[in-house]
């Protein structure tokens, strides 16, 4: 039986205010959704070294101090506080976007932290993962996109390694278009708890959008367990993206990783 996902442990210092972390509900639509023009890409010219001089409103990406992934490597412990999960089977969609493989999320599903709720929008994946941790990569990440009611965002991580195939991705794959764009009702809706660790222990930091235009501001929550995914299914994900989509990690800085 699952390690009760319901009721995770979570500590979190988590400054809501703050004009970076607001964002309105069609900014936490467009982070994975801007298909029909590229203003950015993972390489060359429009690649996460030229982000922030591709638009000014992308200026965070070069300029930010809370940047988005890092290398998870020193960390502290500190108190912890819970967090609850309130999931629902409700991944309806699927599309690639020009960026990533992404699932929406029907409304109903949210995560409460610290007495703060906040609503899973969707999923999406990068291959490899975008986060390390002691300076390794994982073949792939999934990033759990939570918003509240003022736009403040919170992304859940998880990292896949190579092992058994994951049957809840295979509900993905099925139904995955091969048309840029073209959103796809999934076959069998998706469920994101089943995605989920046994063990749900984490890190935690606070950082920014993984795309641009990298806004600070955002509570990041990484699993410390792995889950796995076949080779077959990793590959499939990276051949529908057609490249590896993970931004470098990012300096530290000031900020604190804890566990």
């Amino acid at each position: 039986m699952r390690k009760n996902i319901l009721s995770v442990t979570l500590g979190l210092a988590i400054a809501l205010g703050g004009c970076a972390a607001k964002h309105t509900e069609a900014k936490v639509h467009e982070i994975h959704t801007a298909h029909a023009t590229h203003h950015w890409g993972y390489d060359g010219e429009y690649g996460p070294l030229h982000w922030g001089d591709l638009k000014p409103e992308f200026h965070m990406c070069k300029e930010g101090k809370n940047q988005s992934p890092v290398d998870i490597t020193d960390t502290r412990g500190i108190e912890k506080k819970q967090i609850n999960f309130h999931y629902f089977i409700g991944g309806d969609d699927v599309v690639y976007n020009g960026h990533a493989v992404q699932v929406n999320y029907r409304p109903g599903s949210s995560v409460t932290i610290d007495g703060h709720t906040f609503a899973l929008k969707q999923f999406h994946f990068h291959t490899p993962s975008e986060n390390t941790l002691d300076g390794k990569h994982f073949p792939m990440e999934a990033h759990f996109v939570h918003a509240d009611k003022e736009g403040n965002l919170a992304v859940l991580a998880l990292f896949f390694k190579e092992g058994a195939e994951n049957p809840e991705l295979n509900k993905i794959l099925e139904s995955l278009s091969s048309k840029e764009g073209v959103d796809t009702k999934l076959k069998r809706p998706a469920n994101a708890s089943a995605l989920m660790p046994m063990d749900v222990d984490y890190y935690r930091y606070n950082g920014s959008l993984t795309t641009p235009p990298c806004s600070e501001g955002v509570l990041w929550a990484v699993f410390k367990k792995q889950v796995t995914a076949s080779k077959a299914q990793i590959q499939r994900f990276y051949n529908e993206i057609g490249h590896t989509n993970n931004r470098p990690v990012q300096p530290i800085n000031a900020r604190l990783i804890t566990k």
